[in-house]
């Protein structure tokens, strides 16, 4: 039955998928420095208080993104969808910063009862990540789906469940943080804003691109 629902689930994700629901436009928008690089959220709105677990098993909270630019993503180890072709761009961004002590990367699992320490420890071998520059997280369903949902505008429904263990929280997106703890989006040519897609080559290009415009920020 459990097993059962976890299938359900991730049928629930494809299709969603396929329907188009991962991409992100936010009204509150805001100038900043780098007019292509918008600051999306309400004023004064930075990443919640988090804390999770690494692949090292060590205690990671949202300390350590304090003063770094960072990106976030949401994926799970079985996945064999868009998954391995995520996180096969996020290593080239991680390749681009690994010897840079100023960017880091938070991949969340949206599975923790089946990405274990261990399995996120595994996972991690396969890209030679660094647990101090590329952390996988897993940690309470709960406060996985609250992170994503609250901290970084991810949803994989148009309208929030309010029965926290009947979403499926999973998307394509990369999210970027600023050193401020904010949000930042690329605008499209329609001033809208949009999360980078981790699927698209060109759009994870555009996205190191990006973390180096930050990383130069006051």
């Amino acid at each position: 039955m459990k097993n059962q629902r976890i299938t359900v689930f991730l049928v629930s994700f494809f299709i969603l998928l396929g329907a188009g629901f991962f991409i992100f436009y936010y009204p509150a928008i805001k100038k900043s420095k780098q007019p292509d690089i918008a600051v999306v959220g309400e004023p004064g709105q930075n990443i919640r208080p988090f804390s999770f677990l690494n692949q090292e098993g060590d205690t990671i909270t949202e300390k350590v993104m304090k003063g770094k630019v960072a990106v976030v993503e949401y994926f799970f180890t079985t996945c064999k969808g868009i998954c391995p072709k995520m996180n096969e761009n996020m290593a080239k961004v991680y390749q681009a910063f690994r010897n840079d002590d100023n960017v880091v990367i938070l991949s969340h699992t949206v599975d923790p009862e089946r990405d274990s320490v261990a399995a996120m420890k595994a996972y991690s071998l396969r890209f030679d990540a660094d647990p101090k520059h590329w952390m996988f997280l897993t940690g309470s369903k709960k406060a996985l789906y609250d992170q994503a949902y609250y901290s970084y505008m991810m949803t994989a429904v148009e309208e929030r469940n309010p029965n926290i263990d009947e979403d499926f929280i999973h998307t394509q997106k990369f999210v970027l943080v600023d050193k401020k703890g904010r949000l930042r989006m690329r605008l499209t040519s329609k001033g809208e804003a949009e999360a980078y897609d981790g699927t698209n080559e060109k759009s994870v290009a555009q996205l190191i691109e990006d973390i180096k415009l930050l990383e130069n920020e006051e």
